[in-house]
């Protein structure tokens, strides 16, 4: 029997917990407390403000699958909040979310959140998903968008793969990823867009792996624009038209040039210094050097990429 072919997201994960496992303890203990300690009464977690969110429970879970703890109680709460909202009407992102989650808890304990209705429900979103699917070969952020995005491509194919489901015309998404990428090596988020991106080139990278259609040339590029984008602080900026680094931009630099195979080329010291930077001596992430608050979306991001310089 051949062996399973793991997903892109769960190669990563993968990579990611042994990173963490040869984090300082105190640290992942710090850090899981916050996360731990914002669960909400109904299972799920919310951002800075508001009720309970599939898109924030998705990166608290996701912090927790890398840490080993994503088991007993926690799961089994986290489990029954993604059930609840089964049949609500939600975002895309949210719905992704919502896959991603249900995809974890099963890897990690065995628990069920589709309620047996697997199969039905990830046709349903497929079909939801190919609605999304524009002339230039591309997926849009919405349902009225007329141009496909880089990053809502990279998206769907994750939640594609997640869902077991085919990837409708691989070659023509192909074709509209190699159009989004530019003379320097980076990619554009959509066509209009004037200059390359941190976070477009790390998902046009990803969604060209998961399409099996990354090549040497390709990888070797977006690793030399990635590598010159790293500033002085060690982190990288959305663009450079933003005047300061962030911890997304940062941790999808470093995915990506870890993809390529490139991670070395970078000051790879300065990088995890920056990341532990953005930590709060409680626990919890920030995302840039004047934000004022942590939350588990950016714990997510530092966690991940402190785990990541560690492998």
């Amino acid at each position: 029997m051949a062996p399973l072919e793991l997903t892109y997201l769960q190669r990563l994960t993968v990579r990611l917990t042994i990173g963490a496992a040869q984090l300082d303890p105190a640290l992942q203990e710090r850090h899981a407390r916050f996360i731990v300690e914002r669960q909400r009464s109904d299972g799920g977690w919310s951002g800075r403000e508001g009720e309970s969110d599939l898109y924030y429970t998705s990166f608290a879970l996701r912090s927790l699958a890398i840490l080993g703890l994503l088991e007993g109680s926690i799961a089994e709460r986290a489990g029954a909040f993604l059930r609840s909202r089964l049949t609500a009407h939600e975002t895309l992102v949210d719905l992704m979310s919502l896959v991603y989650s249900a995809k974890l808890l099963e890897a990690a304990c065995g628990l069920d959140a589709f309620e047996g209705a697997q199969a039905a429900w990830a046709q349903r979103l497929a079909l939801l998903l190919d609605r999304l699917r524009r002339d230039d070969g591309g997926y849009s952020k919405s349902f009225e968008g007329h141009v496909g995005s880089t990053y809502q491509t990279f998206l769907v194919l994750l939640c594609l793969e997640l869902i077991e489901q085919p990837i409708p015309e691989p070659e023509r998404i192909a074709k509209f990823l190699h159009k989004q990428r530019q003379a320097d090596g980076g990619f554009l988020e959509v066509r209009v867009g004037k200059r390359s991106g941190t976070n477009p080139t790390a998902a046009g990278i990803g969604a060209l792996q998961v399409l099996n259609q990354l090549t040497p040339e390709i990888s070797q590029t977006a690793g030399q624009f990635l590598c010159d984008l790293q500033t002085d602080e060690g982190g990288w900026q959305a663009n450079t038209r933003i005047p300061l680094p962030d911890l997304l931009s940062t941790f999808t630099a470093c995915v990506t040039l870890a993809d390529v195979e490139a991670l070395e080329a970078i000051d790879r010291s300065a990088a995890l210094r920056y990341g532990q930077s953005m930590q709060r001596r409680d626990g919890g992430f920030c995302g840039f050097e004047f934000d004022p608050s942590e939350d588990v979306e950016y714990t997510f991001y530092g966690l991940w990429l402190v785990s990541l310089l560690h492998t």
